[in-house]
């Protein structure tokens, strides 16, 4: 069997720029599996104490990781975020801040060109590379993960996808209705092995798990590093799921969130059967494991899920923390105590530096990253936070948001600036600026500060259908 360690990460995605150097041996290096949720709520994941969705495979690998009580991602919507974790910088500093529409002839909504991946950054330090799932990243050929820095690809390109073959490609088991009205293309879209079309076989979330254990088992036998990104689209609507899977959850009188449950326990199976293939490899005592949502449950928008993300406030598109927080775990036996509770901000952006770390290799000197290498802090050898403060903008400069200590100050979109207190307040339920006019004036000016460093979006698709309306460039938007 084989000893290279394995750096995991699960979630809902990840991202880097190109190394340029690997201080590590290649028998050292580890490899890095990346797993994402989409849409997953807060509290919908029994690690996070919800009590009808049984997911024994991530609480078994919660019971190995520190939980991250204060995980964020960079944007509380799908591509976005995942272009803010797979490159390791904030999405608005390259301007893909809205979710790019489904054009296959559109070579402006994608991941800019520009911009390095963690596969890039990995394959340049000597790995494989992989990619199992959704994309969302662009259509246009020019983004195809294979021109991205992966190797391989099995999967999708679109944002979301039809779970079950031959149905209606919006239509909720169950419930009847569309989804998502206008998404029937995207989400009846080829399922693509690289660039060869392939005819669906199975439901989705049950053949990409066994894609994932595939390549996991096929590259362990490799010389070389792996690395996996697998992106689940679940539980991510149209909500459908394995007939099996909802007979299971018979007892949810609420069609919708017995669906929903069903989608998230056969994530939950095939992140499983993920894992179990590093475990049959002998290489889980050296794996470095991220598992999070690619932002928080979407509850009562037009593409709701039926998701719970008690008890935060907002979801998905808002800077509320129930939009931005999500479930976070980090697992790496060998470095990392099992068990323990980690309350301070770490991000989603973190993954890519703390990879690269671990590989012992280092990012391209001129570009900077907003992530740092994790493990020293999780291990408990640096005291301090890792980040002093984390931000937010939404929507070209509709919202803003900055997390500072215990401190989160906010403005969203037509409303006042407000200002709580998360260690005393985690619903965000008390405005206490009037309270604390020093320190929603500090915050307001670090917002204002950063940015500055930010550019205009590229494109302004709303993610709920639709354009937003601009009322002028991003960069000249004032928190």
């Amino acid at each position: 069997m084989s000893s290279r360690p394995i750096v995991l990460a699960l979630s809902i995605a990840l991202g880097a720029p190109a190394a340029a150097t690997v201080a590590a041996p290649a028998a050292d290096r580890p490899n890095v599996l990346l797993i994402v949720a989409d849409d997953l709520g807060y509290n919908d994941v029994g690690f996070q104490g919800c009590r009808d969705i049984p997911t024994p495979h991530l609480d078994r690998l919660a019971a190995q990781s520190v939980r991250c009580t204060s995980g964020y991602v960079s944007y509380s919507v799908c591509s976005p975020s995942r272009a803010g974790f797979l490159t390791g910088r904030y999405q608005q500093r390259f301007g893909h801040e809205f979710n790019p529409a489904w054009k296959t002839d559109d070579a402006l909504q994608g991941l800019p060109l520009n911009e390095r991946t963690i596969a890039d950054a990995l394959r340049a330090a000597g790995y494989t590379t992989g990619a199992v799932g959704k994309w969302h990243l662009g259509a246009h050929p020019q983004f195809h993960p294979n021109r991205r820095g992966f190797d391989e690809f099995f999967g999708f390109l679109g944002g979301g996808h039809r779970y079950l073959p031959g149905t209606a490609a919006d239509v909720e088991v169950g419930a009847g209705r569309k989804a998502a009205p206008g998404n029937d293309a995207e989400h009846a879209s080829p399922m693509l092995r690289n660039t060869t079309e392939l005819p669906e076989a199975g439901e989705l979330t049950t053949r990409l798990g066994e894609e994932a254990a595939a390549y996991i088992s096929r590259h362990a036998r490799d010389p070389r590093p792996w690395f996996l990104y697998f992106a689940f689209n679940a539980p991510h609507t149209p909500l459908q799921a394995r007939e099996d899977m909802r007979k299971k959850f018979a007892s949810i009188a609420d069609e919708r969130r017995r669906t929903y449950a069903a989608m998230v326990a056969t994530l939950d199976e095939s992140a499983g059967r993920a894992l179990a293939a590093v475990d049959a490899a002998g290489q889980r005592e050296r794996t470095l494991v991220f598992f999070f949502s690619d932002n928080g449950g979407p509850m009562t928008k037009r593409n709701a899920n039926a998701s719970i993300n008690t008890p935060l406030r907002g979801q998905k598109g808002d800077v509320f923390e129930g939009g931005i927080r999500v479930p976070f775990l980090v697992s790496w036996p060998a470095r990392l105590p099992a068990g323990r509770v980690y309350d301070r901000p770490v991000s989603s952006l973190d993954v890519l530096s703390t990879a690269l770390a671990a590989a012992g290799a280092k990012p391209e000197p001129a570009r900077s990253l907003d992530g740092v290498d994790l493990i020293p802090f999780l291990a408990g050898t640096r005291r301090e936070p890792p980040h002093a403060q984390l931000f937010w903008r939404m929507d070209g400069g509709q919202a803003f948001a900055v997390r500072d200590g215990d401190w989160k100050w906010m403005r969203t979109y037509s409303n006042a600036p407000q200002l709580y207190n998360l260690a005393a307040d985690l619903g965000e339920t008390r405005d206490v600026a009037a309270q604390h006019p020093d320190v929603a004036a500090r915050l307001a000016a670090a917002v204002a500060d950063w940015n500055r460093g930010l550019v205009a979006p590229l494109w302004s698709n709303n993610p709920f259908g639709g354009l937003i309306n601009q009322t002028g460039p991003a960069k000249n938007a004032t928190p």
